[in-house]
């Protein structure tokens, strides 16, 4: 597979990207300012479903979609066939997300709200916050783990790889492990059925639309075209909808957070923690196994971050846009760019430890 080549400018984000926390909690703000001050337009909001009860929120819906297809153009089915080359790097990605992660963050999450945090957060309250935890960490990044890869001057074709085989796993071990798991660590009854609902609508749908429209637009305007002036064009946009949606939700959310912000902090520990352990055994099993710095970079990102979208998504057709479990998945949001930019520069910062020649099979 072709590699990158080792640049001599600093790799940056973009604007949008490189302040996504700081937009995130300018949307917190925003969000939190109308459904104090606007609590009936705020309520039609809410009341806008895809049938009754079915806590699929229409204009939510909308956002999240205009977020996702655009992520899943990237994605190039094609290049798993070259996976059998070096196939060490993907066998440690697909351990730590789909073994060790969702797993272990239900046991870092039943450990906190259910111990740790007691004295501060009700019973009620912690289901709801494990169930977002768990929700969160059974999605594995999809878009921004190409944003990651590039700060690490990590291989783009074995980044895409990398996502190619979750997404489709994800296809069939999500809905599973996260019925399986929140159910198990919270006395919250998971209907399969909304889960695989939600599957669907935020998978499998954008999954396709995303594959046709690139097959489509490749064919008529071939391969660079798309790449390098399509795909940068519907950036702003996937960003945009993200924030949008941020507002609904925490408009949604407006009474629950000003009455319990430092809920919002106690959130973000069981999280940060994940990230840091997932990202730590991931980069330890690359060098382990001697794979390659372009490879161990990026799996050590992929196995750390989430597929945040899909799981905010699937916290609201769950239990709603003003649950505790969506709110939990906001977090996830809010601490993602400056934790993982943290993580990249630890990635670069040790680079030398992967300072041995490559084989075929890593």
């Amino acid at each position: 597979m072709e590699q990158l080549s080792v640049e001599t400018t600093p790799k940056r984000l973009n604007f949008f990207e490189r302040y996504l926390s700081l937009w995130v909690a300018a949307c917190m703000l925003v969000g939190v300012l109308i459904g104090k001050l606007a609590p009936g337009l705020v309520d039609a909001f809410r009341r806008m479903e895809f049938g009754s009860g079915s806590q699929i929120n229409v204009p939510i819906a909308v956002l999240i979609w205009l977020m996702i297809i655009p992520m899943m153009m990237k994605v190039d089915f094609t290049s798993i066939r070259d996976v059998g080359r070096r196939p060490k790097g993907l066998l440690v990605t697909l351990f730590v997300n789909w073994v060790v992660k969702p797993f272990s963050m239900a046991l870092i999450g039943w450990f906190f709200f259910r111990l740790v945090f007691s004295a501060w957060i009700s019973p009620s309250e912690a289901d709801q916050y494990i169930a977002g935890v768990i929700i969160l960490a059974a999605a594995p990044c999809t878009a921004m783990v190409f944003v990651w890869s590039y700060l690490t001057d990590g291989d783009p074709a074995y980044t895409l790889v990398q996502v190619s085989v979750n997404d489709l796993i994800m296809l069939v071990l999500f809905a599973p492990i996260v019925r399986y798991l929140v159910s198990g660590a919270s006395s919250l009854s998971v209907p399969f059925m909304v889960l695989l609902y939600s599957v669907v609508a935020f998978i499998v749908i954008p999954l396709t639309v995303g594959s046709i429209l690139r097959a489509f637009l490749i064919h008529r305007h071939g391969k660079d075209w798309f790449e390098n002036t399509l795909l940068p064009q519907l950036a702003p946009m996937t960003i945009l909808a993200l924030l949008a949606t941020l507002v609904f939700i925490f408009a949604f959310q407006a009474d629950n957070i000003t009455s319990k912000f430092f809920h919002v902090v106690l959130i973000a520990i069981p999280i940060l923690i994940q990230v840091y352990f997932n990202s730590s055994l991931a980069y330890g099993l690359m060098r382990l196994f001697k794979v390659e710095f372009s490879i161990a970079a990026p799996g050590a990102l992929i196995g750390a971050s989430n597929f945040f979208e899909l799981a905010v998504a699937t916290a609201i057709a769950l239990f709603g846009p003003g649950s505790g479990a969506a709110l939990a998945t906001v977090v996830g949001v809010l601490v993602e760019v400056p934790v993982m930019l943290s993580v990249c520069a630890a990635c670069n910062r040790t680079r030398h430890w992967f300072a041995f020649k490559p084989s075929a099979g890593r």
